[in-house]
């Protein structure tokens, strides 16, 4: 068996093609082939971005929430023992 050479355009072309179809086939099996993909990816996109505000929102209220608690726990603290004289 002889090897087989190729040329630089004649590789990438066959690198192109491969690309393409295994590209094509990933959105087959996402079901990403019709018309509405597109927007389909939009949507997503979309939902993505909102779950990452929330994400980032949930999380400032949890700062807010554990910071009013450490200084209501504080206050609290200080009252008794200025209760306590």
């Amino acid at each position: 068996m002889s090897p087989v050479t190729l040329t630089h355009d004649e590789l990438e072309a066959m690198l192109d093609r491969a690309a393409k179809r295994g590209a094509s086939a990933v959105l087959r099996e996402l079901g990403l082939t019709d018309e509405t993909a597109a927007s389909d990816i939009r949507e997503i996109r979309g939902m993505l971005a909102v779950w990452h505000g929330t994400r980032l929102s949930i999380w400032n209220t949890f700062v807010k929430i554990t910071t009013v608690a450490v200084f209501g726990f504080i206050a609290t603290a200080i009252w008794m023992q200025l209760g306590n004289k």
